[in-house]
């Protein structure tokens, strides 16, 4: 287990959390995509810009992301020279969901985040928002 990606990891989501936008904005790769499939085969990949956008409408509506990040675990990581990945689980839903996030990596260490694979249930909400653009 790579522990530095662990706690890079909840870094990520205790900035989340907290909307600090700077921090999302250093932790986000400038070349960041979230690749999202759903349970009918739909896909959709939303990249930095979206995510930070989404977080500043949230922020100034004075919304957060989330309550809590105390279900999180992460089982797996696995270094890949200059990148790694690691395996996130949370419940969602009464339901386990798995994420998988890939990290630029320097000198061992995480620099930022490249990727965030996640499969959802329904990416429908996701798909009518970006068509709406």
């Amino acid at each position: 287990m790579n522990q530095q990606l662990v706690d890079s990891m909840w870094s990520y989501l205790r900035a989340g959390l907290d909307m600090d936008l700077a921090a999302l904005d250093r932790i986000y790769d400038p070349e960041f995509e979230n690749v999202r499939v759903d349970q009918a085969g739909q896909t959709v990949t939303l990249t930095k810009e979206h995510f930070m956008a989404r977080f500043r409408a949230l922020r100034e509506q004075g919304e957060r992301i989330g309550e809590s990040i105390d279900d999180v675990t992460f089982p797996a990581t696995s270094d890949l020279g200059d990148q790694a990945v690691i395996v996130m689980r949370r419940v969602k839903d009464d339901e386990p969901v798995l994420y998988t996030f890939v990290w630029r990596m320097r000198d061992g260490r995480p620099t930022t985040m490249l990727r965030e694979f996640t499969f959802d249930r329904d990416i429908s909400y996701l798909l009518a928002m970006m068509s709406a653009r």
